[in-house]
């Protein structure tokens, strides 16, 4: 059975809603009981990681867990943990960063990029020890990525308004030069290749700050997924893992080379995804015609039916897409609290549980 692990970010507000500079101070007055907490670029910023999983019930454990000890902690110290990927608020002051000397680089290299890209993303790690064939897995994986961006799809009110997309993370992630789909790599080689050329010409500062929608993790022998917006939930997360996870268990089985998908086509139908989410229609992988994001979804689950039956996975995936698909996701639930009211503010209290 594949291994797996989950990394959410998570911004740290007031009482107001606004981006505090409390996420360092949070992280280190929690307690970790499983899995780990660690600092982010920005003093606004929280992020967790699970163990090593092997089953979705330790991951769902672990990520309650991790949350609730966060929000309590925010909690007693006057503040709030807010589990969306972008500021629901407008932010008038720059973020402040993380004083940590890799951070206070990158601040100065990349200027208001560092400071104004204020996103919270969900990483999923499946455990591949072969480098090499996780570039194989990659290559396969790719035309999967922009469904898999409306799982979790998290960031619809931005800056005080209804930006129009379900993933405005992604619109503005992407601003960081190493982000973005990956290319179609013909080998291990070809993949060092371009991390290299980034290094050697300033792109990038150092190999952690390879930011492709999926890579090859710096820090474990894992392929990381890296396309998704912080999940509203729990509940979310763990269900696009399960997802991933059964998707690379297919792909291992598969001999033929992967389809030959330009990064030009693949970076468009992402911004598709981002733009209408799981409400909408998105580029099937298998035709890149346009469907229903909830039928190419319902399609993904029974392709991976033996391996999520496997793995025990299968009556949670099914249960979780179904109310996914009734309850609609992170980003519809932003949207219908806040034309109810026209305030993004309760969009903030929606995502933190304080919603009247």
């Amino acid at each position: 059975m594949l291994t797996f692990g989950i990394e959410e970010e998570f911004f740290v507000v007031g009482p107001d809603g606004q981006l505090s500079h409390a996420g360092a101070e949070v992280v280190d007055a929690t307690e970790e009981d499983r899995g780990e907490l660690q600092h982010e670029l920005t003093l606004s910023q929280a992020e967790s990681a699970t163990e090593v999983c092997r089953t979705h019930g330790e991951a769902l454990d672990q990520l309650r867990t991790m949350r609730a000890d966060l929000a309590r902690t925010a909690e007693s110290h006057g503040y709030r943990l807010l589990p969306a990927a972008c500021p629901p608020l407008p932010e008038t002051d720059l973020a402040e960063i993380t004083p940590n000397p890799r951070y206070e680089r990158m601040a100065v290299h990349y200027g208001a990029t560092a400071r104004t890209t204020l996103t919270c993303g969900c990483h999923v790690h499946v455990g591949i020890d072969d480098r090499e064939e996780a570039i194989r897995v990659l290559g396969h994986v790719r035309p999967w990525l922009p469904v898999l961006l409306t799982v979790t799809a998290n960031s619809a009110v931005a800056d005080g308004y209804d930006t129009k997309y379900a993933s405005w993370r992604y619109q503005q992630w992407t601003r960081w030069p190493s982000a973005g789909p990956p290319p179609l790599f013909a080998s291990l080689d070809h993949y060092e290749s371009i991390v290299d050329a980034w290094l050697r010409g300033g792109v990038i500062l150092d190999r952690k700050m390879v930011y492709w929608d999926v890579r090859l993790s710096e820090k474990q022998p894992t392929l990381e997924f890296r396309v998704a917006d912080v999940a509203a939930t729990p509940e979310e997360a763990v269900l696009l893992a399960v997802l991933v996870r059964g998707l690379v268990a297919v792909v291992l089985d598969i001999d033929a080379p992967p389809a030959e998908l330009s990064n030009e086509v693949l970076r468009g139908q992402l911004w598709r995804a981002s733009r209408e989410g799981l409400a909408g229609r998105c580029a099937d992988p298998r035709t890149g015609d346009l469907a229903p994001a909830s039928e190419i979804l319902q399609a993904l689950v029974e392709l991976t039916a033996p391996h999520l039956e496997a793995a025990g996975d299968l009556g949670f995936a099914k249960e979780g897409l179904a109310r996914l698909l009734e309850g609609g996701s992170g980003a519809d639930r932003q949207r219908r609290t806040f034309e109810r009211g026209g305030r993004a503010e309760d969009v903030v209290d929606l995502l933190t549980g304080k919603n009247p």
